[in-house]
């Protein structure tokens, strides 16, 4: 006989489960007891959006399940962004949330809420857990859900005293995610379809790759000689030194690239939804009917057809599909070079930084911060205008370097850069932030700082919220209203919870500073002071006031 708490640990442990996020509550004392002498290493952060974050972060970095384990009422509801983070994503992920007890629900009972109604709508599956000897079956298919199809959190509900009564019950086996074959003969008639087309144009995007389909798509791509855009922060799918790559499909995307999407006669969608980030609010493309050859390959028979009709629709994942593909490609490599060489041009031309007001030129810093870092360094971020600056000027070289939310999530990359450096402690971990992004979810240094994981945190701070401030200045121009912000000491911030932090006021103090970061061997932020007016990359306030007054 075993307490619910520990047969609810031995559950995760049987399904592979190496390390979990938490914030602890008392609602889960006895699955906490049940992790007590476990295998499996419990993080505990400062807020369980920060969790939630953490384990959404940990499910991109090693293609496996996350879980995040919180207490009931506001520790569920913090808990949410980080569901939407990974319902949005297509990330596999199980956030765990303690409950009073059977007996006192419905009674409006002490942080009651009813969990399964208020995740339901974000997230794959939501229940609860009623029956101790039932935990097995419960915990199982959590992890089939949010494997199967496109991945996706499941919220499972633990009542109090679920978790604390005994059961005598066997272990659920090791749960896989069902295969998705394809025929020999949908590879050749995409080949076809592809080779037919005078200008095909890949997009890869979703949430099922790996480093052997990255490899792969490269492959595809050099030999039917087609260009490959990355869907909105999906940028590592391919190496982007690659000739065939061509640029991301993001809200600030190369006006250039958005005029190849509209002028391609034929589009190979790989995992990606396409949605309204990557066709610009729908606009790049004619809906249902775009008047392309749309190939949409994805591992949900719901998604092809939903917003673009079809030509070829293939459910299944981009890894199974590329693979099939290298069988099955021409000996020789097909004619479409001019169409290459256009595309390829104009994302080169495109990832040259431009000069803008300040001592610190941010599109300069993430230019050297692609140079210098090494090639599987491990680049995190949230939401904001900074972030425009690294998609365009930071070339990621090898799959899995790039962790950040599709979701447009702020606070995402401190969270997730401490994920990824607890999973890979001998690589380096780079959050690239802006100051109102970062103090989403800036107490979590303090996690990586008592787990030893020596993140650097690079802010852009030019105090504001930025993306807004820009909007604002396009609708209201010069009515400033809600987007100042006043920020901290970032530096003497990092000292004082014994991690390293420096300011950075000039171009020619990065290198220097960043070096320093790295040597102190301790969880570190670099304060870069941007001029306020450096708004977005190639354009200023002012400049946007210009044109819209």
């Amino acid at each position: 006989m075993r307490q619910g708490g520990k047969i609810l640990a031995d559950q995760l442990l049987a399904q592979k489960v190496h390390r979990v996020f938490s914030v602890p509550g008392e609602s889960y004392l006895a699955l906490l007891d049940g992790l007590h002498d476990g295998e499996i290493q419990n993080i505990v952060c400062r807020h369980e959006g920060g969790a939630a974050i953490m384990a959404e972060a940990h499910a991109k970095i090693t293609g496996r399940t996350g879980i995040a384990l919180v207490t009931r009422g506001p520790g569920a509801t913090n808990a949410a962004c980080g569901v939407h983070i990974a319902m949005h994503d297509s990330t596999p992920m199980i956030l765990l949330v303690g409950q009073v007890k059977r007996g006192h629900c419905d009674r409006d009972a002490f942080q009651e809420i009813d969990i399964p109604r208020f995740f339901g709508p974000i997230c794959k599956w939501a229940a609860e857990i009623r029956q101790t000897n039932r935990i097995p079956e419960y915990i199982g298919k959590a992890f089939q859900i949010a494997l199967s199809g496109r991945p996706g959190p499941v919220v499972l509900v633990l009542p109090e005293d679920m978790l604390t009564a005994r059961a005598d019950v066997k272990d659920r086996s090791f749960v896989t995610s069902p295969r998705q074959p394809v025929s020999a003969t949908d590879a050749k008639k995409i080949i076809k379809l592809v080779n037919s087309a005078r200008r095909p144009l890949a997009i890869a995007g979703g949430s099922i790759w790996s480093e052997q389909a990255s490899l792969d798509l490269a492959k595809v791509a050099k030999m039917l000689v087609m260009p490959v855009a990355a869907s909105f922060r999906r940028h590592d799918y391919i190496d982007n030194r690659h000739s065939n790559y061509i640029g991301d499909l993001s809200a600030a995307m190369n006006p250039k690239l958005a005029s190849k999407i509209r002028t391609a006669d034929c589009l190979l969608l790989l995992g990606t939804r396409l949605g309204d980030i990557s066709t610009s609010g729908y606009d790049l493309l004619d809906a249902p009917e775009t008047g392309k050859s749309i190939i949409h390959i994805h591992p949900d028979p719901t998604e092809p057809g939903r917003a673009w009709s079809t030509e070829m629709a293939v459910c299944t994942t981009p890894t199974v599909i590329l693979a099939e593909l290298v069988r099955h490609l021409p000996a020789r490599v097909c004619r479409k070079a001019n169409w290459l060489r256009g595309c390829r041009a104009d994302y080169k031309e495109w990832t040259n930084p431009v000069a803008l007001p300040g001592q610190v030129q941010f599109a300069k810093a993430i230019a050297w911060l692609s140079e210098k870092l090494p090639e599987d360094a491990i680049v995190t971020n949230g939401a904001g205008n900074y972030a425009a600056f690294l998609h365009r000027h930071f070339l990621y070289k090898q799959y899995g370097t790039q962790v950040a939310p599709t979701s447009g999530s702020m606070g995402y990359g401190l969270p997730a850069a401490i994920s990824a450096k607890l999973e890979h402690p001998d690589r380096l971990v780079v959050c690239v932030s802006g100051d109102g992004c970062l103090q989403m979810t800036l107490n979590e240094f303090s996690t990586a700082v008592q787990y030893k994981a020596p993140v650097i945190v690079v802010i852009a701070n030019n105090g504001m919220y930025g993306t807004i401030r820009m909007h604002q200045e396009k609708e209201y121009p010069g009515r400033v209203s809600g987007t100042d912000l006043y920020n901290p000491d970032f530096a003497s911030f990092a000292l004082a919870y014994g991690g390293y932090g420096e300011t950075v006021e000039a171009d020619s103090d990065l290198s220097g500073a960043f070096k320093r970061a790295v040597d102190s061997r301790k969880p570190a932020i670099l304060d870069l002071k941007l001029d306020p007016d450096a708004i977005a990359p190639g354009t200023t306030i002012d400049e946007i006031r210009r044109r819209h007054t």
